[in-house]
């Protein structure tokens, strides 16, 4: 499904812009909902936008010469997905973009985006700013990846989920598989699965019919709360703060 924002459309972003410039930027952007699974981008598909999250949660798929899928990140609630050059009106992709749960997604063209920079040279920055706090989410999974036992890395990814996903009583959405964690992980399904079940047994993780509820124990000091749920974040038309996993 897809459309134009019938409202105004602010974010942080570009909060500040002229009345007349942020009436232009709705206009010129569509917003579009994505089934859970579905492919927002395709591996090595061309596009001319930029895709800000609405709404739920996508994941940046890498594909590689076996059978499974590797997700290397997620863009949350308020973040931005983009190429890695704004020379161009359009950009390849490199990896797949795919809802990890239902999801709307506002497509702002790149076009658009670049004339405000060079109209706006703090936006440019901010846009640099989100970029590097995506380098350094990466980074520390990578890190986490490389120097955690299975369970203790699991764990810390339940955690993340709960800030990612939050469900409606605290925890993470359950519709978050074991697939997905295991593909974020860099572990086998199996290896989630017994995670899961002995942290389950401890009491660490338990489930309800709206999602899984981890241990606080998990909390860290790499991972970032979620804006304040009364300052307008998860409104499209509140100027709420680009968030963006925390390393």
């Amino acid at each position: 499904a897809l459309g134009h924002h019938p409202g105004m459309y602010l974010h942080t972003l570009v909060a500040g812009l002229p009345q007349a410039e942020r009436a232009a930027l709705v206009q010129a952007t569509e917003l579009r909902s994505y089934r859970r699974n579905e492919t927002v981008l395709a591996a090595d598909e061309w596009t001319d936008c930029i895709y800000c999250v609405a709404g739920g949660l996508l994941r940046v798929v890498a594909h590689g010469s076996s059978s499974d899928d590797v997700t290397t990140e997620f863009i949350r609630q308020d973040d931005f997905f983009f190429g890695s050059s704004f020379s161009e009106d359009r950009y390849q992709v490199a990896q797949s973009l795919v809802a990890a749960l239902p999801s709307s997604v506002y497509l702002i063209p790149v076009s658009e985006m670049r004339r405000l920079c060079a109209l706006h040279p703090e936006i440019s920055l901010k846009l640099l700013e989100l970029a590097m706090k995506r380098l350094s989410a990466m980074r520390g999974q990578l890190r986490r990846i490389s120097s955690l036992p299975s369970e203790d890395l699991v764990g810390r990814v339940l955690h993340q989920l709960s800030q990612l996903a939050p469900s409606t009583t605290g925890g993470y959405d359950k519709r978050i598989t074991q697939a997905v964690i295991a593909s974020y992980a860099g572990l086998s399904r199996e290896v989630v699965n017994k995670a899961m079940r002995n942290m389950e047994d401890r009491g660490l993780v338990r489930r309800d019919e709206h999602g899984l509820h981890v241990s606080s124990d998990f909390a860290a000091t790499d991972f970032e709360p979620l804006p304040d749920e009364h300052s307008g974040s998860g409104n499209p038309a509140a100027a709420s703060g680009p968030e963006s996993p925390a390393d």
